[in-house]
């Protein structure tokens, strides 16, 4: 990596330890790695790996037994739950699998939802609203409810509501997991420009080494270890689009 890029998220030697009876699991078994500001990377492994709860632990959602974790220079590991909901309403966007939308609000009022939590006057947050809803693509749908717009659009409006409250970090869970493999192909070369248009850094959990590929990085983590860190080379991306 560049030497004057910037770190964003640093993660040194992390452990989670769950007991099960008189078990100790290792969720997460000593990981160490940086992401750079800008940066889109994956974190892919089988199920049981470890990687949702390496997300959940950057996003500030479950506590380590041990270890660091720095975002934005900010250590988190020992926030009080107070201080992790504030910090992921200042830094934090998500993008879930299964949309996470309500069915009763219309696009606009989805991805205006989270602005309105902050107190953003409603002209502003629809304003902020119609701004990320032409971004994805979507500005015939942004009066269409919910519940009556295909996954794939579904899911563009939540990455909208994502960038609406101006995250320096987007958490993306399996975030193609309910969609075809077309739409598939389209939400990730969507997220992918976005990541280098805004210069926000997006990390995406899959279990799905082909769409790993999409993201200039990818950590493979097997039993919570890191065992290898790939980074895109000339030409995967659109390998990834053919095997998609």
């Amino acid at each position: 990596m560049d030497k004057d890029r910037v770190p964003i998220i640093q993660v040194k030697n992390l452990y989670k330890i769950y007991r099960v009876g008189e078990t100790r699991v290792h969720a997460l078994d000593g990981v160490d790695f940086t992401i750079w500001k800008g940066e889109f990377c994956a974190i892919v492994g089988p199920s049981g790996s470890g990687k949702s709860t390496l997300l959940n632990m950057l996003a500030g959602l479950e506590k380590p037994t041990k270890g660091e974790i720095v975002i934005d220079g900010i250590h988190i590991e020992h926030m009080t739950e107070n201080q992790l909901v504030e910090f992921r309403r200042k830094r934090v966007g998500f993008i879930f699998q299964s949309y996470n939308l309500l069915p009763t609000l219309n696009s606009m009022e989805n991805v205006a939802l989270p602005l309105m939590f902050r107190g953003v006057p409603k002209k502003e947050r629809n304003q902020i609203a119609v701004k990320y809803l032409k971004l994805v693509g979507l500005e015939k749908q942004m009066k269409h409810m919910a519940n009556s717009m295909s996954g794939g659009q579904q899911q563009r409006v939540g990455i909208a509501r994502a960038l609406a409250v101006n995250p320096k970090i987007i958490f993306a869970d399996e975030p193609t997991g309910n969609l075809d493999s077309r739409t598939t192909m389209e939400i990730l070369k969507l997220m992918r420009r976005i990541v280098e248009e805004q210069s926000q850094t997006l990390i995406m959990v899959t279990h799905d080494n082909h769409l790993a590929t999409y993201a200039d990085r990818q950590f493979h983590i097997v039993d919570g270890r890191i065992v290898k860190i790939d980074e895109q080379t000339p030409g995967r991306s659109e390998e990834a689009e053919e095997l998609v």
